[in-house]
């Protein structure tokens, strides 16, 4: 079994409250998964997420993965103290989709005081690998509070 490396335990329904609106809503990104060492979500192939050919557009693929990355990133890390922010982010697209849904699963690659590195996986409704993406996050510190404005 994997070691379990979130910074605190929560449920799917926790993380689906903090992350509940913005452009992951809109596609219809669900997160489905928090395993040991991993977060897996899906993302429906529909008329929001389809380039004009019919088929799943890249940048939603790339929207699911950093979406992945970014929170399982910021899940490893005392929030209160520090946060982690998108610094680079690559997709390779291998197998067109047209329908149904994919599932993205982002698992550790690094894991440092300052930086993250992810690799995200989405296969098609088949198993099929269709994307495969890397997102480099930054960890930085919160700027400490000092009172009201």
């Amino acid at each position: 079994m994997a070691e379990q490396l979130w910074f605190k335990t929560l449920t799917l329904e926790q993380l689906r409250q903090l992350y509940p609106a913005g452009m992951a809503d809109y596609l219809g990104i669900e997160l489905t998964e928090l395993g040991p060492d991993y977060l897996r979500g899906t993302l429906p192939v529909c008329e929001r997420t389809r380039q004009p050919m019919g088929l799943l557009h890249g940048g939603a693929n790339v929207v699911l993965a950093e979406t992945l990355g970014s929170i399982a990133a910021n899940l490893c890390i005392d929030t209160d103290v520090y946060y982690a922010l998108g610094q680079e982010i690559n997709a390779n697209h291998l197998r067109a989709v047209g329908e149904g849904k994919v599932t993205g699963t982002a698992k550790p690659v690094h894991l440092g005081r300052t930086t993250q590195v992810w690799d995200i996986r989405i296969e098609d409704a088949h198993g099929r690998l269709s994307c495969i993406s890397r997102i480099t996050m930054a960890v930085l510190q919160r700027e400490p509070q000092t009172g009201p404005l």
